[in-house]
């Protein structure tokens, strides 16, 4: 063993003697250097100008970064291995290396372009440890000859479908395009709806539409170029898409019908996002609208999932369709024996003591009705926030009319029931 590593240490001196090799060890240096020099320099430059500019520019500037070293450094040993080149020169170690900092480059932008395109989620992540395996894996096959075997191998397996042929090597290819078209597909639907989401121009309800419209669009339209970039004839599928479309319609009904009633609401805006509804006892207002459901958030934080058949079919009780203002009442009742007036005006300055009830349109008080236990006044206050739902005003309001009728002897009366025993004869058996 140690003969042999010994053996090893000779040549490798021999090698490193080699004047062919250390130019080959110069260039590198060189271009290692340049690109150290040009990376500082560009990248203070480029991270100023992200900082002034915002959306899909500062997307592209933050691309360019992440880009800048390894493909400045492709190209500086790419012109050093023309050099040489034409200097008769051996350029192995060059060529070696040229595309493993191509691969990095690649790496880089791909993982850049996955952390824009999904939300940082443990999938997205796990993604790209297989991306960054994927090519890696390319590379090395590359590099030891073994990729072209490989493909030719993956292409002979392969059966026939109609008039298409379908190998191993052609799905791979097929997931692979179909990955990076979705991804580019997914990107591109959150980057319109990030710029419908800023416009002032737009209503909620149609941009939550044409978001919709987008993502459904570009995600098929995406997986159809993939299908068309491998080389698989569509028009071979169209039975097997029939047939396909046919079980999809009976088992997947209801989702079609979520799907498409989705689209009535965004179209028809009587449901928007910001909305305050109630759907049976569900009382909410609209947080999010989603392809399948409607996200009704209550008081509590909770998130309830509404099917959007159930909003098309059922009824919809919608507060601030036209006009957020909604009016509450609260009805208090004061003894015979006080007056009703006095009462109306203390409960009419009550009305300000929550901070929610708006100035216009004013409080209004009146007279309900003599009831069978008392006098029935009822205010009436109006709230731009239904939001906040209405306990917390009527609360204020009712702590406010309890004080002010105890410092004016107001009486708030109770049922009372009068009770009369009727005695018929009784007739006892004689002794």
């Amino acid at each position: 063993m140690s003969e042999q590593l010994l053996k090893f240490q000779q040549d490798a001196m021999l090698l490193l003697q080699q004047t062919n090799l250390w130019w080959q060890i110069g260039f590198i240096v060189l271009s290692a250097i340049i690109t150290f020099t040009l990376n500082h320099y560009l990248q203070r430059k480029l991270h100023q100008n992200a900082q002034a500019i915002s959306g899909l520019r500062r997307m592209a500037v933050r691309g360019s970064q992440r880009m800048l070293w390894p493909f400045t450094l492709a190209i500086l040993l790419a012109i050093s291995n023309a050099i040489l080149k034409h200097q008769g020169l051996p350029h192995s170690v060059i060529n070696f290396l040229m595309p493993i900092v191509l691969a990095l480059g690649v790496i880089r932008i791909l993982l850049y372009i996955l952390r824009k395109a999904f939300i940082a989620s443990a999938l997205a992540k796990t993604s790209e440890t297989a991306i960054a395996i994927i090519i890696w894996l390319i590379v090395i096959l590359h590099l030891t000859d073994f990729l072209t075997p490989l493909l030719t191998a993956m292409d002979s397996l392969a059966f026939t479908l109609g008039e298409s042929k379908v190998s191993l090597l052609a799905v791979l290819k097929l997931i692979l395009v179909i990955i990076f078209a979705f991804t580019f597909a997914i990107w591109l639907a959150e980057l319109l709806n990030q710029r419908l989401k800023r416009s002032k121009h737009i209503s909620p309800s149609m941009q939550v539409g044409f978001s919709k419209f987008s993502k459904v669009f570009l995600i098929t339209l995406a997986f159809l170029i993939a299908l068309n970039a491998v080389g698989i004839n569509l028009s071979s599928l169209a039975i097997f898409g029939g047939a396909l479309g046919v079980g999809l319609g009976f088992g997947l009904q209801r989702i079609a019908s979520n799907f498409i009633s989705g689209f009535i609401l965004v179209l028809d805006r009587s449901i928007k996002p910001g909305d305050v509804i109630s759907v049976g006892d569900n009382f909410g207002w609209v947080h999010e609208l989603k392809a399948r459901y409607v996200v009704v958030r209550n008081r509590e934080g909770v998130d309830t999932l509404i099917p959007n058949e159930n909003l098309i079919t059922s009824e919809v009780i919608n507060w601030s369709y036209d006009d957020r203002n909604v009016r509450l009442k609260i009805v208090v009742r004061v003894s015979y024996n006080d007056d009703p007036e006095q009462a109306m005006a203390i409960m009419l300055r009550c009305a300000n003591k929550s901070i929610r009830v708006l100035a216009s349109p004013e409080p209004t008080v009146m007279l309900k009705s003599f009831a069978e236990n008392g006098i029935e006044i009822e205010l009436r206050v109006w709230i731009g926030d239904p939001e906040y739902g209405e306990d917390t005003v009527k609360s204020d309001i009712h702590v406010a009319i309890w004080r002010a009728f105890k410092e004016a002897k107001i009486t708030i009366p109770y049922p009372q029931r009068e009770l009369h025993i009727r005695s018929d004869n009784v007739f006892l058996p004689k002794e």
